[in-house]
């Protein structure tokens, strides 16, 4: 699996000491894992805020649009597509100065899938995860399966799929997510995010009625930032997960270089708001 890998030219004092924190970035159908950084703008913040960032590229001999089958049975279980990602991240680990308790994983539409997928197989080296316009985890086996999930989300397998990862693990950690999504996404529409959250609270050994801190941002001027609504769920004190729906916002990376497909101009920034809920957490 081709991959690139990059590291910051300042290195914080923290990490001298005690490794670089990482973000494995999972880049969306028909697109590069290039595309998916320059997209995002991702290493500009990595280099200010003193991480590394990998991005593993799903083959055309695999998926002829670069698509990640988080979809497929073998995948969602923990084989599939996972493996060759986790040989690239056990390779990264080995071979640089990575603080193993600072794992945290990230992407976009079949990538949040993944990077989803990567957080419940390998919840002892990912910390948090980071999902945007992503489908809802464990349903729609297939590609005409995938289609209705992104349309309609799991329905009821929604909450069996994570109840199946909880019996296979009973001392399954908590897994920190941040989830971001726009409400004028036609591809993979916002009914997953809020099954996402629902799974999310399930995971995390919250009520599903569990009450969020809710905070709108209004839109900005001249149109450089959505509307959006946050909300935030706390166990105890501890914020486990956080959800952006984001007005106007179609099926793109809020925040990102417009130059490039699948990225949106306006704000608000998801990079930043991804490496900052991140910091929040380790493992």
């Amino acid at each position: 699996m081709s991959y690139w890998l990059y590291l910051p030219q300042t290195v914080p004092e923290e990490a001298l000491r005690d490794g670089l924190p990482l973000v494995l970035m999972l880049h969306g159908c028909q697109q590069t894992a290039t595309e998916f950084a320059q997209g995002t703008r991702m290493n500009l913040l990595a280099e200010k805020k003193g991480y590394a960032v990998l991005y593993p590229q799903q083959s055309t001999s695999v998926h002829a649009h670069r698509c990640w089958r988080w979809f497929d049975r073998a995948t969602q279980a923990g084989g599939g597509d996972v493996q060759p990602v986790a040989t690239v991240l056990a390779k990264v680990l080995r071979q640089y100065p990575i603080d193993r308790q600072r794992v945290y994983a990230c992407g976009i539409s079949a990538g949040a899938g993944m990077a989803n997928i990567m957080a419940l197989s390998y919840p002892d080296i990912i910390a948090a995860v980071g999902l945007h316009s992503g489908p809802v985890f464990g349903a729609g086996n297939g590609a005409i399966g995938a289609l209705g999930v992104m349309q309609h989300g799991g329905g009821a397998r929604s909450a069996e799929a994570i109840r199946e990862v909880l019996m296979r693990r009973a001392d399954f950690p908590t897994m920190p997510t941040i989830l971001i999504h726009g409400a004028a996404d036609s591809v993979v529409r916002s009914v997953n995010q809020g099954q996402l959250v629902q799974q999310s609270l399930l995971l995390n050994g919250l009520p599903a009625d569990t009450a969020p801190r809710i905070r709108i941002e209004p839109a900005g001027r001249r149109g450089n930032r959505n509307g959006h609504v946050i909300r935030d769920y706390y166990l105890g004190r501890k914020l486990v997960v956080r959800e952006a729906h984001i007005d106007a916002l179609e099926h793109a990376w809020s925040g990102g270089d417009e130059r490039l497909a699948f990225n949106a101009k306006a704000g608000p920034d998801a990079s930043r708001m991804m490496l900052a809920f991140f910091a929040k957490h380790r493992r």
